[in-house]
């Protein structure tokens, strides 16, 4: 990147030359006749010759079948005629591609029924294919895309996979719950895995059940997905691991219900099990998207005091919800703290305290903040100078706003529209209405914003100066 202007106090590069690394690619010497490893004296051309090799005709590999139609009358006789145009070498024809034929089938037909017609079809033209579970598990996935009231079709189509020597297993449950939940189907969902919980062989494994919960807290309320989780723990010994308890909590700091949130961390505790930096983590950036900057700082002493050892994204998310909530020089001071752990501040710790210093209106201080940064070897991105240029804005530092949007020009940074918006009202307030202009035709030729969304913002900055005007209130 170009430099910035000594007004802005650093003369660090921000663009990384490219360095263009050229690479000569030598020939190897070529071989005198003499050297030829081919070449002996002592041994016959008719040796060393290469002998004529004739090439085996093979005939070529069928084209796979793709259905587009329901009829199952037609799929029976393209499969048949499939079998006869490759009777010389049937052995092509192996169950991995009848089975690409039954999917194909099966993905377009609406009819169970008419899926196992097919299947025994091909087992009687083709009698070297011998259905396998992979087979039978194709007609369990489509039972599952459209399950009637009773679950009939899925239950006639497990009993099918044992009639054919084929016990249904952990996998066939993982197919069917995946199929169920995938397509909607959450109620039957859980009828089922209630059934096949019953049985050891058929009863789910925790990433099975895992899935369930994580499908199931997109559509249920927290109270029934509890009710859930406490029938399969207490009826059928199907319990919740961490990984359960990391979906629950996950899903409640995104509700911000962080009560519910701390309260399952005291349950998965009682458990057994014992929290870690992620949970952690996710309930941090939970109070965060409350700012409640001293919450989140609770959350992290608790997590130091239970020796859990914080990661990078701990100490981000700390930092970033004290700067938010105005606690500027507390969270400065856990820059050390990151130091001594070993974690080094990276661009999303230092644009979170620029962020901060802006708005405790010390753009001045963030311009430090940044010559800081690029001496420690860290390099700002879009997101930093945006947070700057708006900072700047709002700091009544028009000057240094402008020439560090020049820099972000010359390296062709977006403006977000946020620093966009706020960049245009300071220059439209300053009388700086051409420079405004300008500043539009850059976002709409870098596409920082739509065409609509810069015209739009530019139009009611417009506006706001012709009525300032108006009553003498513009600067």
């Amino acid at each position: 990147m170009g430099k910035l202007p000594p007004s802005l106090k650093t003369n660090n590069k921000l663009r990384t030359p490219i360095r263009s690394i050229v690479q000569t690619l030598q020939s190897p010497p070529q071989q005198s006749q003499s050297e030829s490893p081919n070449h002996n004296p002592k041994i016959p051309n008719s040796i060393t010759k290469r002998p004529t090799t004739t090439t085996n005709h093979r005939p070529p590999l069928p084209s796979p079948i793709t259905f587009t139609s329901p009829d199952i009358t037609a799929a029976k006789n393209q499969f048949t005629s499939l079998t006869t145009t490759t009777t010389r070498n049937s052995l092509i024809l192996n169950n991995r591609f009848c089975n690409a034929v039954l999917q194909s089938f099966s993905s377009v037909s609406s009819s169970i029924q008419d899926s196992i017609k097919f299947l025994d079809h091909m087992k009687k033209v083709h009698p070297l294919f011998t259905p396998d579970k992979s087979s039978y598990h194709i007609i369990l996935c489509q039972s599952c895309k459209n399950p009637d009231s009773n679950l009939s079709n899925v239950n006639k189509a497990l009993t099918l996979m044992a009639s054919n020597g084929f016990e249904p297993d952990k996998v066939s449950t993982d197919i069917a719950i995946r199929t169920l939940c995938s397509t909607g189907h959450e109620d039957h969902a859980i009828d089922l895995i209630k059934n096949l919980s019953k049985f050891e062989s058929t009863k789910p494994d925790t990433y099975t059940y895992n899935f369930m919960v994580k499908s199931l807290v997109k559509t249920r309320t927290l109270s029934s997905l509890s009710l859930f989780i406490n029938e399969m723990k207490n009826d059928f010994h199907v319990k919740p691991d961490l990984v359960t308890y990391t979906i629950l909590i996950d899903n409640v700091c995104n509700g911000k219900n962080l009560r519910e949130a701390m309260r399952l961390l005291d349950v998965l505790k009682d458990e057994g099990f014992k929290p870690d930096c992620y949970l952690y983590n996710t309930i941090m950036k939970g109070y965060c998207m409350l700012t409640h900057g001293g919450e989140v700082l609770r959350v992290y002493k608790k997590m130091i005091e239970e020796k859990i050892e914080p990661d990078l994204v701990t100490y981000n998310t700390l930092i970033y919800g004290l700067s938010k909530t105005g606690k500027v020089k507390e969270a400065i001071k856990y820059l050390n703290e990151m130091a001594k752990t070993g974690h080094f501040p990276d661009v999303v710790t230092y644009t979170s305290l620029m962020n901060g210093l802006c708005r405790e209106n010390n753009a001045l201080g963030a311009l430090e903040l940044l010559h800081e940064m690029e001496n420690k070897g860290c390099d700002p991105n879009e997101c930093t100078y945006n947070t700057l240029l708006h900072g700047l804005c709002k700091g009544r530092q028009l000057d240094k706003a402008i020439e560090l949007y020049c820099v972000m020009k010359e390296n062709d940074m977006k403006l977000e529209s946020g620093s966009y918006g706020t960049f245009l009202r300071t220059l439209c307030r300053n009388g700086k209405v051409a420079e405004a202009y300008e500043v539009f035709d850059y976002v709409v030729e870098s596409k920082s914003l739509t065409d609509v969304a810069a015209y739009t913002t530019l139009e009611s900055t417009l506006k706001w100066l012709t009525k300032a005007k108006e009553q003498s209130l513009a600067v």
